[in-house]
């Protein structure tokens, strides 16, 4: 595992796979710190939702062949705690593992529990920042204004999501960096091969991206090839921004 991956992986990936090899051997988490510079190095975090338990590890497999590391589990997914849980331990070492769709400080601490190393949600709820900060894990709420904005970093934010991304479109992130430069922002909700460029163009460290990547139909039917594929075409995709 370790030679393939050694030939698909840019400078900047080897030394975030350095720091989760070295957690995982340690038996802690990475740092809240650590976490967010490998979702910015990353710059795409696939979102596993609906999909169901005994498909988890080959999805896995289907994203690092496409060189696609950070992954979030939804909450709302059947077996979701179970799937962290499997995820973290046979993936740790070589991939960041998040839990979204967490709500409240309850499901965040049980996420936390479950070997999630950073915790995202679609809405902004304060209370699951604090028990995030608590334990050193990345937390990650969702925000659609600057006020929301402002008040997640406030309260020891770091990174938010914005969200809806999709129906707002890549200039509001744009203008939102504006008086808000301080804040890194995840773009979700709609990203797709045809807005995702413009996303990290205007902005965006990072885009939250799931049926365009993870689809549910290939997943049913077995067709694991099709999402390394289109894992490999949004990496392309980033790697030509940056360059």
């Amino acid at each position: 595992m370790e030679d393939r991956l050694a030939k698909k992986v840019a400078p900047a990936e080897v030394h975030l796979q350095e720091n989760l090899r070295r957690s995982f051997h340690r038996g802690v988490h990475m740092k809240d710190y650590q976490v967010l510079d490998g979702i910015k190095k990353q710059g795409i975090c696939a979102i596993v939702r609906g999909t169901s338990a005994d498909t988890s590890c080959r999805i896995a497999d289907a994203l690092l062949e496409g060189g696609v590391r950070t992954v979030e589990v939804t909450f709302n997914t059947p077996g979701a705690v179970g799937m962290i849980q499997e995820l973290a331990k046979k993936y740790g070492d070589e991939m960041l593992i998040g839990a979204g769709t967490v709500l409240d400080s309850d499901t965040a601490r049980i996420a936390i529990l479950s070997g999630a190393s950073f915790i995202l949600s679609p809405t902004l709820n304060v209370e699951m920042v604090k028990m995030c900060k608590r334990y050193s894990i990345l937390p990650v709420p969702g925000v659609l204004t600057p006020t929301e904005a402002l008040t997640a970093w406030e309260n020891g934010t770091q990174i938010v999501k914005i969200f809806p991304a999709g129906v707002l479109g890549p200039k509001y992130i744009e203008q939102l960096k504006g008086p808000l430069s301080q804040i890194e922002m995840m773009a979700v909700g709609g990203i797709n091969m045809e807005n995702f460029a413009d996303f990290i163009r205007a902005g965006a460290c990072s885009a939250g991206i799931g049926g365009e990547l993870v689809n549910r139909r290939l997943v049913e039917e077995g067709k694991f090839d099709e999402i390394t594929k289109r894992a490999a075409a949004f990496v392309s995709v980033l790697k030509e921004v940056h360059m």
